[in-house]
């Protein structure tokens, strides 16, 4: 399929420029990006590879108003740690750019005319908040209020960051403005809508009918969209950051960041090559990929491909292999929380590793469902694989090449001395990289070519030529020629996942060039090829490593819960849980009780031993209350208990039973008790 078109146009998700990138960015868009583009390019592929920055939208402005600088500080500031992150770890854009460029506002704003002047837009009015004070209009997240469902008192208009529940600003107790923290008037402002409904038979058929072929969670992503029905979307936003939308009468309107944003494809594109950008984006022979996350599915396969289609003459794009994501330690990776691991702050920490992490991410890689990056698999897979097999193997094969033979590969062999069976293996396993790499199974892409590793490492192990040596040093030569001849190999086959790593296997084994049809075709070193001086390739990963980065996971931890305890409201209530039947209420057997006798239990700070009177029987429960309750002051207090929990032990104690507590927004728990003595055993409910 892939050898129907001339070219591949490559690109990726616009990573965002208010922050940093972390490792969630690196495995669920550009490292597979960077394998596919680097794999295509070692064939002969005539590819483009093409990123940048999302430089416009309400959150920079925000991050522009917190720390009093402009948004272009912003983004000036994060596109250069952005375009130096992707560097570092080998992410060979033939282009990086950003939408604040001037060929990007040209582009953006021609794009929206031509739509615009052929009446493809629908123009609607509507009532939106707005700032007196400030005089302009908010978007949602400039918007702060009560939350109707858990009472935090600072809740965004689009979301409440504390039950997590998604808002409109119009279910907001008492809005504000974030920027004056003035109350909220609305007034009438018109915007223009692109009409999704109008393409959502099209996308049916393009998408539904003839793209079966893309990724599951893709697919069933947007046969749910479709499904839901298509409404009009608007394409421009009351702001003063981002391309001003290029119609009289708009002043104080920019392109919404959504419509913005893919359109930077473009012109980036027009950026790098301005007098031969359209064969990459008009001409039905160009291969269109677009590497994103699950988040950027419904912009990437229903929006953009509308837009592309409203504009006319473009092409579409055949394949959108999207992510699902990746978290961290079991938690989801959260830049506001700090919870990620930060790609400049990793090369600090682990200098020269970058395909260290390049391989733990692939081969962990989210690509049919959320995975999880720890730091102890981390530790596992450098030093039992990349260290154990690839490098063990790399270094055994070219330390004993110097030693008995010069450093030189053996010559003067016998055909015979050609293991065809150890080397006949060589070209199934490129064949079934190629095949992964081609349908965008990257995970196992690598375990494929870590495939070549193994049959090296299990080939010099079995053989044991420093112990043949000994005794015949012709059978040694042939050993020693058929293990370089695997790691040249590997030099080419591992490259698109492992470049740094690669790169010093190649300047070890003297390779001028290294072309992906050499794999499995037989001798890519000639005889007497002199090689280069032993390099490791990968250095073990102590434990003190990981202890330390579980450390600052952890203090991480405790910063968030002391920040969001001092930020709380006085007598703010827990978020609300599950609904629950009425059966399963009823299932619960709540009866009040009175505390007869109480210790605390033997080595343990939080546990007491309870003796109660339920008035059916009199029964022992342990509690988690000693840093609330002394015992003396349990004993004889009335308290509710869950009757009918089921009996657990606990320091070898069996409790029957649980007692109610309440937690209040300091976080101290207090027992809940009847307003006046009852008789024990009478039921709550």
């Amino acid at each position: 399929m892939a050898n129907d078109y001339k070219r591949t146009l490559v690109t990726c998700a616009l990573p965002y420029a208010n922050g940093p990138v972390h490792i969630g960015h690196l495995a669920g868009v550009y490292v597979p990006a960077d394998i596919y583009v680097r794999y295509l390019k070692m064939r002969g592929r005539d590819v483009l590879f093409v990123c940048g920055s999302d430089e416009h939208g309400v959150p920079i402005t925000i991050k522009a108003l917190q720390q009093g600088c402009t948004p272009q500080d912003i983004v000036d500031k994060y596109h250069g740690i952005i375009k130096k992150a992707f560097a570092d770890f080998g992410i060979n854009f033939d282009i990086y750019s950003r939408t604040t460029s001037k060929v990007h506002e040209a582009t953006a704003s021609d794009f929206f005319k031509k739509l615009y002047d052929e009446g493809k837009f629908i123009e609607k009015e509507s009532e939106q908040y707005y700032d007196e004070q400030a005089h302009q209009f908010l978007a949602d997240r400039y918007i702060m209020g009560t939350c109707p469902k858990c009472g935090n008192e600072r809740a965004y208009g689009d979301q409440c960051e504390k039950c997590g529940s998604t808002l409109s600003p119009d279910e907001l107790i008492n809005p504000h403005s974030t920027i004056s923290g003035a109350p909220l008037v609305k007034r009438a402002t018109k915007h223009w809508y692109l009409p999704l409904d109008k393409y959502e038979g099209w996308l049916r058929e393009w998408i539904l009918d003839g793209h079966k072929e893309w990724k599951t969670n893709v697919y069933g992503q947007c046969k749910s969209w479709l499904d839901g029905g298509l409404q009009p979307r608007a394409v421009s936003r009351d702001l003063d950051w981002g391309v001003p939308v290029p119609v009289e009468g708009a002043e104080g309107k920019v392109l919404y960041v959504w419509f913005d944003a893919p359109i930077g494809y473009i012109s980036n594109t027009r950026e790098l090559l301005p007098d031969s950008w359209e064969k990459w984006w008009k001409d039905p022979e160009t291969k269109l990929v677009h590497f994103i996350g699950k988040d950027n599915i419904v912009f990437h396969c229903i929006v953009f491909p509308s837009m592309l289609k409203a504009y006319g003459g473009y092409i579409l794009p055949d394949n959108v292999p999207a992510n699902e994501f990746l978290n961290l330690e079991g938690d989801k990776i959260s830049t506001s929380r700090n919870w990620a691991v930060w790609l400049h702050e990793y090369l600090e920490e682990f200098p020269g590793s970058q395909d260290v992490l390049r391989y733990v991410l692939t081969a962990n890689a989210p690509e049919t469902k959320d995975n999880d990056f720890t730091w102890k698999d981390f530790q596992t897979r450098n030093n039992s694989e990349l260290v154990a097999i690839l490098g063990n193997f790399v270094n055994r094969a070219v330390v004993l090449t110097h030693k008995y033979f010069e450093g030189r590969v053996p010559q003067n062999l016998k055909p015979e001395a050609i293991d065809t069976e150890v080397m006949g293996q060589i070209p199934a396993i490129k064949a079934a990289i190629e095949d992964n790499i081609e349908h965008y199974r990257f995970r196992e892409a690598l375990k494929e070519a870590m495939n070549l590793a193994r049959l090296g490492n299990k080939y010099i192990s079995d053989t044991e030529p420093w112990k043949v040596a000994k005794t015949d040093m012709e059978r040694t030569a042939s050993i020693l020629y058929n293990s370089i001849q695997i790691c040249a190999n590997i030099a080419i086959a591992c490259e698109p996942f492992l470049p740094f790593s690669m790169e010093k296997l190649a300047r070890m084994l003297n390779m001028d060039s290294r072309e992906w049809e050499a794999v499995g075709s037989g001798e890519i070193l000639a005889p007497g090829h002199q090689l280069n001086a032993a390099e490791l390739l990968f250095a073990k990963v102590e434990d003190a490593q990981i202890d330390a980065q579980l450390k600052k996971l952890e203090d991480t931890k405790k910063a968030n819960e002391a920040a969001e305890a001092a930020a709380a409201p006085a007598g703010a209530p827990d978020p609300a849980k599950e609904q629950c039947t009425f059966e399963e209420f009823e299932k619960m057997d709540i009866r009040t009780a009175t505390v007869l006798e109480a210790e605390r239990v033997p080595k343990t700070d939080k546990l007491l031993h309870l003796k109660i009177d339920t008035g059916l029987d009199q029964r022992e429960i342990v509690s988690g209350i000693a840093e609330y309750y002394t015992p003396e002051e349990m004993v004889g207090k009335q308290i509710c208990i869950l009757a009918n929990l089921q009996p657990r032990k606990i320091r070898g104690i069996e409790s029957k039973g649980m007692i109610l507590m309440a937690r209040q927004s300091d976080g101290k728990m207090r027992i809940v008790s009847p307003e006046e003595p009852l008789t024990n055993g009478a039921c709550i409910g």
